[in-house]
């Protein structure tokens, strides 16, 4: 297997993987654990690795590929990839930004709603035949004109916060720094954010300097009437800190697409009747997965044509 010289790594579907064998001879991998029990001399042809997924790509993966010069990431968030071992080792990190932003912030505004008018326990109610039998749902709350604050106004989080503008909500938002706006409330910190606002998205981009950033004076100054809804990383918020404000009633509820050792959640959640869960799904349509695996493919043709790379991260 001389001529390989890409290595597909993680959690590829068989479409995934048929679009990199129509491409590029390559050998795959499971994991980045995997990586260095794939024979010496094909490792040896290898420059280019696709990676998909969250187990951590460190400096102990890319040791055995002793000419690997990139690692394409699928999806936007990087935070498996360690980054900084890429650079001491001249290896080039690129990821999949703005083709999934639409169905993030869609996912987000869903979980939102979900959230606000129960719409799990409404489903149950009505295909159980316990409303034709008299059942009814409990009033819910009104979402429309709320006030939300959005931690993180980068590409996603602005996309969410222009979709609710619509349902007339007033916006605030913490960043790193104020940012153009058509009037939306800036503040500096994540907890004065908190402090005022019921609705509390999280947007953050994972990795270490985000650990932990939604901590949990942020989470007890949002007060009994907040809910909390993050779309970015679980680590990004104090998920302990989290349920015992859920369990306590200090918050009103959360709509959680990601979490701390997901797949594996804290069982905690499970008895909670004031959460919506879903399984990490926010890019999770055939259109954007699909946009998704074409710009990850371009990042490796580029790298392979000696061309400049279409969405580096280092």
């Amino acid at each position: 297997m001389s001529d390989v010289k890409l290595l597909v790594c993680g959690a590829f579907n068989e479409e995934e993987r048929a679009r990199f064998d129509a491409n590029y001879p390559n050998v795959y991998a499971a994991s980045p654990d995997d990586i260095a029990g794939v024979d010496a001399d094909t490792r040896a042809g290898i420059t280019a690795v696709v990676f998909k997924g969250h187990a951590p790509f460190g400096g102990a993966a890319m040791d055995p590929l002793e000419n690997l010069g990139l690692i394409a990431n699928f999806g936007v968030g990087y935070d498996a990839i360690d980054v900084d071992a890429a650079n001491e080792r001249g290896v080039k990190v690129t990821n999949t930004p703005d083709v999934l932003n639409d169905d993030v912030a869609d996912l987000a505004v869903a979980l939102m709603l979900t959230q606000t008018r129960n719409m799990i326990e409404g489903d149950n109610l009505t295909r159980s035949g316990r409303w034709a039998g008299g059942g009814s749902l409990p009033l819910n709350r009104k979402m429309t004109g709320g006030t939300v604050g959005i931690c993180g106004l980068g590409r996603i989080g602005r996309e969410i916060a222009d979709r609710l503008a619509a349902f007339k909500m007033d916006i605030h938002y913490h960043s790193r720094s104020e940012k153009e706006t058509p009037g939306w409330t800036y503040h500096a910190d994540p907890k004065s954010l908190a402090e005022a606002v019921d609705w509390y998205v999280v947007a953050l981009v994972g990795g270490k300097e985000t650990e932990g950033y939604v901590s949990r004076d942020v989470i007890n100054a949002l007060g009994k009437n907040g809910v909390i809804i993050n779309i970015s990383r679980g680590t990004t918020i104090d998920e302990e800190a989290m349920l015992d404000a859920l369990e306590s009633g200090a918050i009103a509820g959360a709509g959680l697409d990601v979490f701390v050792n997901e797949p594996h959640l804290n069982e905690r959640f499970y008895d909670l009747t004031n959460v919506v869960l879903q399984p990490h799904q926010g890019s999770g349509t055939h259109e954007t997965r699909r946009a998704m695996a074409e710009v990850q493919l371009s990042n490796v043709t580029a790298f392979f044509n000696g061309d400049a790379l279409v969405t580096p991260v280092n």
